[in-house]
């Protein structure tokens, strides 16, 4: 009897558990343009260029005048750090300058994630 309320179990648990959505660099292309007002390939832009971002060191970029905050986060941006970082950027790191609340939507964070890795 065990043996079958385990087995019934398994399978209402497999039921209800849906497959990830793969995330969308397409998607995550057209949500960057949001980040791109700020984040250009300009030497007066608001934001570091985020092209390569992938990798690097936080504020490792040498035309970009960084915030002490993000110069102390020694982070380098894996894909973790920039999930993290996107979703709630004062949270990651507390006094950074980036004018923005984040983006609350977990797929739309896998998303722009997904772009970024093609940003180069």
């Amino acid at each position: 009897m065990q043996r079958i309320s385990i087995i019934l179990g398994a399978a209402v648990l497999a039921a209800l558990v849906k497959p990830a959505a793969a995330a969308d660099a397409e998607h995550g292309k057209a949500l960057f343009v949001a980040c791109a007002a700020c984040h250009q390939e300009k030497p007066d832009a608001l934001g570091p260029s985020l092209k390569g971002v992938l990798g690097r060191e936080s504020a490792a970029l040498d035309d970009f005048r960084y915030s002490n905050p993000m110069k102390r986060a020694n982070l380098v941006w894996d894909e973790a750090n920039l999930r993290e970082y996107i979703a709630d950027p004062q949270a990651k790191v507390k006094g950074n300058r980036m004018p923005y609340d984040g983006l609350h939507d977990p797929k739309d964070v896998d998303d722009i994630v997904e772009y970024i890795k093609t940003y180069k």
